[in-house]
């Protein structure tokens, strides 16, 4: 009897003393045991022959599901039937009116809309990688991000064809094919495309097209700024894809559930967690051209949303909305995205109700990612002792003076305590690969650190400094390097420097980001010296960053100064000039405003200032 009672109230005790002194331990159980699941599945499929890809998923589910609604886009449905029947008509247009071979490159250059998708599929059945291109970059950026991935074979959306043309004379000297998705151009040297398309048969295409596809093999190219330079096309394996559809799934995602995806499609949140996570669960996708505050909820309530993506400008976006008093009257039960303040996230769940938040981190090319699966408000993740054992990764101590890794009198780097902030690295391996970017392998090679903890050791430097605390939750800190983020966008400043420099009237330009009170990221600034015999012309300055640059890198300020400061190594000097931000009471300099209304750039005063930062001039 007395041992009987023992082992009752043992059992009874110990949940207790668990939940009390280990208070994420059931949390950390269930996520290793969805990351076992998750890489059974993985290894299964790996093995399967003749080779299984995301692709063939999608295939699976328009077979099992074929009336299942698949995406809904501007009061239109689309069952997975109708998906794979438009991707087969498109595959087979191609096939008739195009020299595209299995693994030649094609260019997707359109905004969200069902067509992309159905493009993708079409391009994956053939054994043909897709680069994304952002329907926001023109002219030089734009061409140079097609010739990145030597690509034979444009398709641009019709509305887009006025940034084509710019390029088409560069697009033709290489004999790149140029398909616009209209029944009709009169432009020389395009080929319409929606024509072919609609006369085109639905016949279901060959495996034959991809039998050549390995898992190495090239599934899509995104476009990532990086730290310097133009745009870099990283490369996203097959492996890579097959592993992304579990990433709506870990997070329990069911075929029941309706995402509200209006993420753009040519980055990595909108294409590889909306688009090809949906098709693991087998879900609906609420397709939105692009986002809009005011008309979110409305939205998730007429098409019952459950699931929503986010990068944390859209989430503070909406808690600047009015209030409403039906703002917790809707079906939406998760969130998942990452970049979410921890303020945002508060009064996001204080008006918006018991929604569950899914942060995550991860970025393009890297090869680590987390997630926060205990919704612990803030952090990006947790330290989870089985998933560092799979993917190695450590924080080290950065100089940020020096813009380089500390180290020790052997030359191997220092790890971050606890608490304290510190560069993230992960170890390359087979499992955690990191393939680098299409045609750069200068820059591949710069995210490569060597000697990190012992002699000829590989890491990826992910050039993101973050924190661990004393419970083991992750937290992010900064980007370290040349680059800011702002409106959800990644801004290289050497890219913006070169186009600013190229106004004659510019001798030097040195853009950095600076912080503004209630928003997230940093925004563009330039600091700039004006060429002897010169002087600074607002209204051609302005007319040349709208007209080069996308509106999230355009340098909302400009600095005139004497000198731009240098390094002994000639690198500029950012960070004064970052602490110091954009107040004419801190600045003698002169002080300009991009001022949209005007078209030009103003004298920035007190009065102007205080506007900005009180939020009565948005940004």
């Amino acid at each position: 009897m007395f041992i009987s009672t023992v082992t009752l109230a043992t059992l009874v005790v110990i949940p207790v003393l668990v939940k009390i002194c280990c208070p994420y331990f059931w949390d950390d159980v269930v996520y290793l045991k969805d990351l076992l699941r998750i890489l059974v599945t993985f290894v299964l499929r790996r093995k399967r022959r003749p080779l299984f890809l995301a692709v063939d998923r999608f295939i699976e589910q328009s077979v099992l599901h074929p009336k299942r609604t698949f995406i809904l886009f501007e009061n239109k449905s689309y069952s997975y039937q109708d998906a794979d029947r438009e991707s087969n008509k498109i595959a087979n247009a191609l096939l008739a009116h195009s020299n595209l071979q299995p693994g030649d490159t094609a260019a997707l250059f359109m905004g969200n809309e069902p067509t992309f998708m159905f493009t993708w599929l079409a391009l994956a059945k053939l054994g043909c990688p897709a680069a994304f291109l952002n329907q926001n970059i023109r002219s030089k950026s734009l061409l140079h991000c097609f010739n990145c991935c030597n690509a034979k074979l444009l398709i641009a959306s019709a509305e887009l064809q006025g940034a084509v043309k710019e390029i088409k004379q560069a697009l033709q000297e290489k004999a790149v094919a140029i398909f616009i998705l209209a029944k009709e151009t009169n432009t020389a040297g395009f080929t319409s495309f929606t024509d072919k398309v609609e006369s085109a048969s639905d016949f279901p295409i060959s495996r034959s097209h991809r039998a050549q596809i390995t898992f190495t093999s090239p599934a899509v190219y995104i476009y990532t700024s990086g730290t310097t330079g133009l745009p870099k096309a990283a490369m996203i394996s097959q492996t890579r894809l097959l592993a992304a559809l579990a990433v709506l799934a870990s997070n329990g995602v069911t075929a029941s559930d309706v995402i509200y995806l209006n993420l753009p499609l040519f980055h990595t949140a909108g294409f590889l967690i909306g688009f090809i996570g949906t098709i693991e669960t087998g879900s609906s996708i609420v397709l939105r051209r692009k986002f809009s505050a005011s008309q979110f909820w409305d939205e998730c309530r007429k098409y019952n949303v459950t699931v929503i993506q986010y990068i944390g400008e859209v989430l503070r976006y909406l808690c600047n909305t009015p209030k409403k008093e039906n703002d917790k009257q809707h079906q939406v039960r998760l969130a998942i995205g990452n970049g979410l303040r921890a303020d945002v996230w508060r009064d996001f769940l204080d008006r918006y109700g018991n929604i569950r938040v899914r942060e995550f981190y991860a970025s393009t090319e890297g090869n680590v990612g987390f997630v926060n699966y205990t919704s612990k408000i803030g952090a990006i993740g947790r330290v989870n002792i089985f998933h560092k054992a799979l993917f190695p990764y450590a924080l080290i101590k950065y100089d940020l003076e020096k813009d380089e890794p500390v180290r020790n009198s052997n030359g191997l780097c220092i790890e971050a305590a606890k608490g304290e902030t510190g560069l993230l690295v992960s170890r390359i391996t087979n499992i955690a690969p990191f393939v680098g970017y299409a045609n750069n392998r200068q820059q591949t090679e710069k995210k490569k650190l060597r000697d990190v903890f012992r002699k000829d050791d590989l890491y990826f430097n992910s050039g993101d400094l973050l924190r661990v605390d004393q419970d083991n939750f992750l937290y992010f800190q900064d980007r370290v390097g040349d680059t800011f983020r702002w409106k959800g966008e990644n801004v290289a400043t050497t890219e913006v420097s070169d186009m600013v420099a190229m106004i004659d009237f510019v001798k030097e330009a040195n853009v950095y980001g600076v912080q503004v009170s209630g928003h997230e990221g940093r925004i563009g600034m330039a600091a700039v010296t004006i060429a002897e015999g010169k002087k600074l012309d607002c209204d051609r300055m302005y007319s040349h960053v709208v007209s080069h640059l996308p509106a999230y890198a355009q340098p909302r300020f400009i600095r005139v100064q004497n000198a731009v400061e240098v390094t002994g190594t000639f690198k500029q000097l950012k960070k004064k000039l970052v602490e110091e931000g954009f107040s004419p009471a801190l600045i003698t300099d002169p002080l300009y405003f991009l001022d949209d209304k005007k078209k030009s750039y103003v004298a920035m005063t007190e009065v102007l200032y205080k506007a900005i930062v009180s939020g009565s001039i948005k940004l």
